[in-house]
């Protein structure tokens, strides 16, 4: 048991730094209470669970980045909460062989995602920063923004990997600020619907509480020292190397599901 609770609040640290950083942090928490026994839905309501500590190390760690941007970041935080109310349910009414059969997917999708934020030249992104310049365009813009943050939600509260990536496209185009603020906010957003899916997961299903308390500690530690990495990593080097981890996890649990 103590070499179970040393292992996960290791597992836990490092999921915090890709939580707070890139977004991923279930590449790591998620396989972890895989290891140690925990069937996969189990294991995932479990993780979200724990994920709320690395939110709140990521927030406080960050609240210089976040000072003068609440206001619009909590119209962010409502609609994430919208979809991962939807999220949470489909979950726990989703059987659970078809979980673990449609995760390699999403982990697969989270390693693209990576991949392409990790170039350095300019993207469609860029060009959909400027047509957000003409006021024509900028409400349908803003609009489709809107309603991705609400989808985005809705995967969070199902699972999540690469649901923090896609808040930093979406927020990089709505909003003209610093990335080291939009990875801030997309902390806090992740933080808020992972809050809500637990609040929804205590009164509908069953929680490993005794795997929570190491998980998170780490989560708590790694989530902190997060954004004091991406104040002064080189981001793009290293969302390109978690990609390749990606892509050998969905590789992975691919061959663990289907075989």
């Amino acid at each position: 048991m103590i070499s179970t609770f040393l292992f996960l609040i290791v597992a836990g640290f490092g999921a915090g730094l890709l939580a707070s950083t890139a977004g991923m942090a279930s590449l790591i928490s998620y396989p972890a209470l895989l290891s140690v026994g925990l069937p996969p839905v189990l294991a995932n309501v479990t993780n979200t669970t724990a994920l709320i500590f690395s939110g709140i190390g990521s927030t406080v760690s960050s609240l210089k980045e976040l000072k003068g941007h609440w206001k619009k970041l909590s119209l962010y935080i409502a609609l994430s909460l919208i979809g991962s109310i939807g999220g949470s349910f489909l979950l726990l009414i989703a059987p659970a062989s078809t979980f673990k059969k449609v995760v390699p997917f999403f982990i697969l999708a989270a390693g693209i995602l990576l991949w392409a934020s990790s170039r350095k030249k300019a993207t469609s992104t860029d060009k959909m920063k400027e047509a957000h310049q003409n006021s024509s365009k900028r409400f349908w813009i803003t609009l489709i923004s809107w309603i991705g943050i609400v989808l985005v939600g809705a995967y969070t509260g199902y699972f999540g990997a690469a649901g923090g990536v896609i808040f930093l496209a979406i927020l990089s185009v709505i909003t003209d600020d610093r990335f080291v603020v939009v990875n801030a906010m997309k902390n806090v957003i992740a933080f808020a619907g992972n809050l809500i899916a637990t609040i929804i997961f205590i009164f509908k299903t069953n929680i490993d509480w005794l795997l929570v308390i190491p998980l998170g500690l780490g989560l708590l530690i790694g989530g902190y020292t997060g954004p004091i990495i991406v104040r002064h990593a080189n981001i793009h080097v290293l969302r390109a190397l978690i990609s390749l981890a990606a892509f050998g996890l969905a590789a992975y649990l691919f061959v663990t599901a289907y075989f």
